[in-house]
């Protein structure tokens, strides 16, 4: 197919449109929503220390990592080192990238089918339902997927013009993408290098030397953290989080690789329970489900047209045909993420899928742009594009009547207003002359219809009309029409006690005891939403506004730690990095997370432990009790080191940091208090 000529009046105002129309989906009211706690913790620390910016450690003091490769979180921190830390500030570059996304994939449909498929590309990644709440959050899919789409990119570029830049820039890309998510940045990439080997222009033998240079530069682009980490001696670099290990390499291979296929290494297992359960039972129909099938399945049944369509019409093109190339790369694309998070029996949250938009928006505008040429052009295709529009239409009518009592007028207004788009396609399909305005008035009408449920539930994010699974660790976008994990608004509730840690839940009124069933689930302050009390960022500046990042820790409780953390490093050990991540954006100082975000995490040891109270660089441990659970799921180690500090530990009362204890005995052993002072002179 050939490039698009000149480009008409209303393309570059119809894509500022979308831009603008994505922006204030993706920052309105930004500061009001919850962020991830966990991330946010890190980027704070990342902004205190840059050991802790380049490991991607939870604490400043470098104790332990969050369980992801840490790219993401730098390109956070440095923009809150430029700016200051807070929400706008840590956000910023995240929703710069996903509006980078829509124009990269606009820019590659463009480039293959044209305008008006590029605006039809743009429109729906923009108002994916799914894209709209992950991109409002600082999880690392928003970077991901840029830097996937960007790759992708620029290996269609690459088949198209045969030189080799472009695709060495592609395998840097993924490698990047690695960096962000580890094995789910490589998800497409065997789609997009078999598009290169199959349709580039070079012979063979160049195509597969060219393949060769760039399995070298996505190697480099890919290990260089997870090698520079291994080049440092385990005693002066943080525990790597979600390894059993300690490693990167181990981390790559088991939590963040084969597990999140098979279950286990910390993700649950089967897709009914543990870590799955998030997103429904695993099977080829997952993404339909009544959890996922509101976020990303609205448009896939007329990708799914679209594509097959599309191959077939290309026929007997060159092997070299940049139609087919792309259909192929954004068909596979697709096919690939399908099938990986529908059947993952790992842990699988919705908001995964956001990586599907991409390869969706671009199989819906150019292959819809081809069967609409079909459509007109040929009689034995007159049915095929009226019948993936109806197809779209009686979805989107199953995906709203799920949502009983929201929005009721719309489903009707949908199958209505698609029932007179396709009359019209049909009647005016010849059309000539003025007639072909009628046409082109159902097309648009086609299109409004098709996106209207897709921009009903990605609104509802912003203006907080829906009732998804709600806070920085699990968003989502529209009603809540799920089992799973999914809750109402803003997931599990529940306050704290004025001086505890508080007994709220995971988002999504999880089980107490995690996502793995293990001790140490539970969020100090309520459900994992991350606001900053009173407003205020650490240090009391007012950077916030209200906005969502911070802790649900109790204030009198920081206080007191602070007053009494004697020179310590760290201001208090805790069971788990929820815990600890909202108490380090609470108060901005260290704290260290024993065994991880899962409990599994071998991070603290009975010998360790001994060696920081001994050194004077921590005083207060949390165990058992108001911070989730006994540590570490009930391990020997954690068992080991909580049966140490309660024999050799300082029970502290509740009333000393404004709680109220349960007994006035004087004897602290008869406390409810599960906090210990530890000092030197207790380390035998």
């Amino acid at each position: 197919m050939a490039p698009p000529g000149k480009a008409p009046r209303w393309s570059l105002p119809a894509l500022l449109a979308i831009l603008v129309l994505a922006a204030v989906l993706y920052s309105w009211n930004l500061s009001g929503s919850s962020l991830n706690s966990f991330y946010s913790a890190a980027v704070l620390s990342g902004t205190q220390s840059w050991k802790a910016w380049f490991f991607g450690s939870l604490d400043a003091g470098n104790f332990l990592t969050v369980d992801k490769p840490p790219f993401a979180l730098m390109v956070m921190g440095l923009s809150c080192r430029v700016f200051g830390y807070g929400t706008w500030q840590m956000m910023l570059p995240m929703v710069l990238v996903a509006l980078a996304t829509i124009w990269i994939v606009h820019a590659s449909v463009k480039r293959v089918w044209g305008h008006g498929a590029a605006t039809v590309a743009a429109l729906v990644l923009a108002l994916t339902p799914i894209t709209v709440a992950i991109n409002r959050d600082n999880n690392p899919d928003t970077l991901l997927v840029f830097l996937m789409a960007g790759g992708a990119a620029l290996a269609l570029r690459a088949v198209h013009n045969g030189k080799l830049l472009p695709l060495v820039g592609s395998a840097v890309c993924f490698g990047l993408a690695f960096n962000t998510k580890m094995l789910q940045g490589y998800i497409a990439l065997p789609a997009v290098f078999a598009v290169y080997l199959y349709a580039a222009k070079p012979k063979l033998v160049k195509r597969v030397l060219n393949l060769l240079v760039a399995g070298l530069a996505l190697a480099v682009s890919s290990f260089w953290w997870a090698a520079a980490v291994s080049l440092v001696p385990a005693d002066d670099r943080p525990y790597i989080g979600g390894s059993t290990d300690g490693t990167a390499w181990d981390l790559i291979m088991g939590y963040n690789g084969l597990g999140r296929i098979l279950g286990g290494e910390g993700n649950g297992g089967g897709g009914g329970g543990g870590g799955g359960g998030f997103s429904g039972t695993a099977g080829i129909g997952r993404l339909f489900n009544d959890v996922l099938g509101g976020q990303i399945s609205w448009l896939i049944p007329f990708a799914a047209i679209a594509l097959v369509g599309g191959l077939v019409l290309c026929g007997r093109a060159p092997r070299t045909d940049l139609a087919r190339a792309a259909l192929l790369m954004w068909g596979g694309w697709t096919a690939l993420h399908y099938l990986t998070f529908a059947m993952a029996e790992g842990t699988m949250h919705p908001y995964y899928t956001t990586a599907l938009a991409p390869g969706i928006a671009a199989l819906c505008g150019g292959g819809g742009a081809m069967l609409l040429r079909a459509f007109r052009a040929d009689r034995r295709w007159a049915w095929v594009l009226p019948a993936g529009l109806a197809i779209t239409a009686v979805w989107a009518v199953v995906l709203l009547r799920r949502a009983s009592g929201w929005n009721t007028w719309l489903w009707p207004t949908i199958a209505v207003v698609m029932a007179l788009a396709v009359v019209g396609l049909l009647v005016f399909r010849s059309a000539t002359g003025i007639r072909v305005r009628l046409l082109a008035a159902s097309v648009v009408a086609a299109i409004v219809a098709a996106v209207a449920g897709p921009a009903a539930y990605a609104w509802s994010v912003p203006s907080g009309s829906g009732g998804g699974m709600g806070g920085g660790t699990n968003p989502t976008a529209g009603p809540s029409t799920g089992s799973g994990f999914g809750g109402g608004p803003g997931g599990g509730g529940g306050g704290g006690g004025r001086g505890g840690f508080g007994g709220g839940q995971m988002p999504g009124n999880m089980p107490q005891g995690g996502p793995n069933g293990q001790a140490g689930g539970q969020m100090p302050g309520g459900g994992g939403n991350a606001e900053v009390p009173n407003g205020q960022a650490p240090g009391g500046t007012r950077e916030m506004g209200g906005g969502g990042m911070g802790g649900g820790a109790s204030t009198e409780l920081i206080a007191y730690l602070k007053k009494h953390q004697d020179g310590a490093k760290w201001l208090l050990a805790v069971t788990s990095s929820q815990s600890a991540a909202q108490l380090i954006v609470s108060s901005g100082e260290p704290v260290i997370s024993m065994w991880g975000w899962s409990g599994s995490d071998k991070a603290m040891t009975l010998a360790k432990l001994k060696e920081l109270v001994k050194n004077g660089e921590l005083h207060y441990i949390q165990i058992g009790g108001g911070m989730g659970g006994g540590p570490g799921g009930g391990s020997s180690v954690s068992t080991e080191v909580t049966e140490w500090v309660q024999k050799n530990g300082t029970a502290v009362k509740e009333s000393a940091y404004g709680g109220s204890d349960s007994s006035s005995s004087s004897d602290s052993s008869s406390s409810t208090s599960s906090l210990y002072r530890l000092d030197p002179s207790d380390v035998s």
